[in-house]
């Protein structure tokens, strides 16, 4: 009986052990089955970049009277002509402070050799302590008298002026700490003032307050820093307030800025920016035109090696076999 007994008691102990034994050879089998299938849980972290939001509104032409379309430069010269022009914007959507306020211009080469050149770095540090102001020629002297800041540079300075409106109350704009501080520490003058500046027969762009020193001026600041294309954007300000979709912004600008002689285009831009910074096509597009070579080339090689395919194994082709048989 104990033989029997233990018999029966070792038999349900080899059961259970081959029933354990197939549940865990399946749970591996099916881990094994998630593992090769990529079917185990895993963190997938989904990238959702901010979006970047633009306005983008040009304003040149339609903020010349109609009695002026036909002759728009001598509209922009005549300083008699009241050249207040009002926009409205729509926000297409929302929009999170701080939104940034841009003058963009078109066809406005200022990386032109003699624009470029027309200026004195020194003098901008310096002021009147420098004397040798060559290099600003046209717009070196005035009446006799030094100017400050010289040059053709400052002398085309961005004047136009916007005022926003949103829900009749004026929004309020920033135009603290929009150029670099680099520029505003190191590259232009605290205790350095303008002038005799714009005081000649042909006035070129904006005016300058002769009781702000050039290191807190900066529009000025941010104007001498030159485009390298035609097409460029300069901060002007930004806005610290939430904007919300289908909104409208009355924008209430100056039409100063002569683009008209040359054939440019004035835009103005609000934009948002992300982690990454404003909104830039550049990157995408040098990447398309960059993987687009680089796709060309593999197949002028592909038919190269169609044509003449080189043998695998050819000894020939060593550098020191070439050596030998060239001699």
């Amino acid at each position: 009986m104990d033989v029997d007994g233990g018999g029966s008691t070792s038999g349900v102990d080899t059961a259970g052990v081959v029933a354990q034994s197939v549940r865990v050879l399946s749970r591996r089998q099916k881990a094994l089955y998630q593992f090769t299938q990529q079917n185990l849980p895993a963190c997938k972290p989904i990238l959702t970049p901010a979006w970047v939001v633009e306005i983008v509104d040009r304003y040149d032409t339609d903020c010349v009277p109609e009695t002026h379309k036909n002759n728009k430069v001598s509209y922009i010269q005549d300083e008699s002509i009241v050249k207040n022009c009002t926009r409205i914007l729509k926000v297409r959507k929302d929009m999170k402070a701080p939104i940034y306020i841009y003058y963009q211009l078109d066809n406005y080469y200022q990386n032109h050799r003699r624009y470029v050149k027309s200026r004195s770095d020194r003098q901008l540090l310096d002021g009147l302590n420098y004397k040798d102001t060559s290099s600003c020629q046209p717009e070196e002297n005035s009446n006799g008298q030094p100017i400050v800041p010289c040059g053709l540079v400052a002398w085309s300075l961005f004047n136009d002026t916007y005022t926003f409106y949103h829900q009749s109350k004026e929004l309020e704009i920033n135009r603290k700490n929009i150029a670099w501080k680099s520029d505003r520490e190191h590259k232009f003058g605290k205790d350095v003032y303008p002038f005799n500046f714009q005081n000649g027969t042909l006035i070129g762009g904006g005016t300058l307050n002769p009781t702000v020193p050039l290191s807190d001026q900066e529009d000025l600041i941010v104007w001498m820093r030159t485009a390298a294309l035609p097409s460029f954007r300069k901060l002007y300000g930004r806005i610290e307030q939430d904007l919300d979709a289908d909104d409208l912004i009355i924008v209430r600008l100056v039409n100063n800025y002569n683009t008209y002689s040359f054939g440019g285009k004035k835009k103005l831009v609000l934009s948002t920016s992300s982690w990454l910074g404003g909104k830039n096509d550049f990157l995408g597009f040098a990447y398309i035109a960059v993987g687009s070579c680089c796709i060309f080339i593999c197949i002028v090689f592909l038919l190269l090696h169609v044509k003449t395919p080189r043998p695998y194994g050819d000894t020939t082709y060593l550098s020191w076999n070439r050596k030998s048989n060239a001699s």
